[in-house]
């Protein structure tokens, strides 16, 4: 992948935590070593490595993935917002599927993936 094909990639990550050992904040990591550019989006203000956790809903631009680390039923109070960010892709990362939203997506031609953040990005399938 070239770096431009990275950097085009801005990625939110929503369910971001100030706790490093979650895999929300796994995965902020490793987007950022990887040079993709990462947004952090969770239910309380924080930073987790060096990123603000920004909250309530963000207006935020050029969006090419949303990364879910919440709950399917957490999910539901999310769905009009996710899909305000115009994303080209959401991965529904372990145990965050959710047949009901990926249809939404899906009807507003948005690739879903079912699959993990962390594999996709070790093994270059980001």
């Amino acid at each position: 992948m070239k770096p431009s094909d990275i950097t085009s990639k801005k990625t939110v990550v929503i369910g971001a935590s100030e706790n490093p050992g979650r895999y929300a904040s796994i995965a902020i990591s490793m987007l950022h070593k990887k040079g993709f550019d990462v947004v952090p989006v969770g239910l309380q203000k924080g930073t987790i490595f060096g990123f603000p956790i920004l909250i309530n809903q963000p207006a935020i631009e050029n969006v090419h993935t949303v990364t879910l680390y919440i709950r399917p039923e957490i999910q539901k109070t999310q769905y009009d917002y996710i899909l305000s960010l115009h994303p080209a892709r959401i991965i529904f990362n372990p145990g965050t599927e959710n047949p009901e939203f990926e249809k939404l997506a899906k009807e507003r031609g948005v690739e879903t993936v079912v699959a993990c953040t962390l594999v996709m990005l070790s093994t270059g399938e980001y």
